[in-house]
């Protein structure tokens, strides 16, 4: 598929949704893109940092994810888990010998004292990618749970306890010490597009803009600014968004998604299957738009992002945005 004119496109992603809407953007023509990944499901395993959702967007477009599971390495070992187990170390948070390559690479570089941009940035071009992976923040933040079984880390609900346990508090522990990378900041305020990714709002997303500057930054940015819809007749597609959004008293649909980006955002892509809930949208001030948006193919990536920029693109040019 052809784009053209070229168009700067910012896309704030985590998660496999995230990672997939990378990729669909990513095999459009005419396309300068940059990703905005989510780090605040970053966390030490055994002495190793390790950054999720930033690995899932390398690896996704490296062309080196494992599709079975969504993330991780491809034709993966575990040999090095199995040591780590047979000497007493919990090892629920499963890291393949190559992926722990990567993490020790980050976690030597970290060390030196080397800024986590251009730690991701040369991890990126190092795998042959072309979008720039950018980090909205050099200094840690990290999302933390209050549940049934107590506070819990991301990487703990999601993994370990496998998204079971109810959630009734988020919280995002640093944010008081954070900055905004400049990266992230100019590719906010230089996109012609602006782009919420299929991700879990609340895990995924809200860290991204809760860092100082982020979120006005997409606010007062001239970008014609269009999210997708994780949500499908009400349910997810993969992750505990809907039963996160429904715990922490939000509607669980397409127009939950809606209110929840109120004042951000100018459209919403939803699915066929949600097209009733349009006017709903609407009443926000947001514009409903109605495609397929399920991704089982990097033909159905592709076709999705092609029909995010087309319909940004039609609504800059009918001047229906302010």
């Amino acid at each position: 598929m052809s784009q053209a004119p070229h168009h700067k496109v910012a896309l704030l992603a985590g998660g496999v949704g995230g990672a997939k809407m990378a990729e669909g953007l990513a095999g459009l023509d005419g396309i300068d893109l940059s990703i905005i990944g989510n780090v605040a499901d970053d966390e030490v395993f055994h002495g190793l940092w390790v950054s999720p959702d930033i690995d899932t967007l390398t690896y996704s477009l490296a062309g080196m994810i494992d599709r079975k599971q969504g993330w991780g390495v491809a034709d993966e070992g575990k040999r090095a888990l199995g040591i780590l187990s047979q000497l007493g170390e919990e090892t629920w948070m499963t890291l393949g010998d190559k992926d722990l390559g990567l993490h020790i690479y980050r976690t030597m570089r970290r060390k030196n004292g080397d800024r986590p941009q251009d730690i991701a940035r040369h991890i990126a071009r190092s795998f042959g990618i072309k979008p720039d992976i950018l980090l909205p923040t050099d200094d840690v933040i990290q999302t933390r749970l209050e549940t049934d079984m107590g506070w819990l880390s991301f990487q703990q609900y999601f993994v370990r306890e496998q998204c079971k346990p109810t959630v009734s508090t988020l919280r995002f522990d640093g944010l008081d010490l954070a900055r905004p990378t400049p990266e992230a900041l100019a590719a906010l305020a230089e996109a012609d597009i602006i782009v919420f990714a299929p991700s879990n709002p609340l895990v995924s997303i809200a860290p991204i803009l809760a860092i100082p500057d982020i979120r006005a930054t997409v606010q007062e940015a001239k970008a014609v600014k269009i999210a997708v819809s994780p949500l499908i007749a009400g349910k997810v597609v993969k992750g505990p968004a809907d039963r996160m959004m429904t715990a922490l008293g939000m509607r669980a649909d397409s127009v939950g998604i809606a209110e929840h980006y109120a004042g951000l955002i100018d459209m919403l892509v939803i699915d066929h299957a949600d097209a009733a809930l349009g006017p709903d949208i609407w009443a926000l001030g947001i514009e409903p738009i109605v495609e397929a948006i399920l991704m089982k193919s990097q033909k159905d990536k592709c076709r999705l992002a092609d029909q995010v920029i087309q319909h940004a693109v039609a609504s800059s040019r009918s001047g229906a945005r302010a």
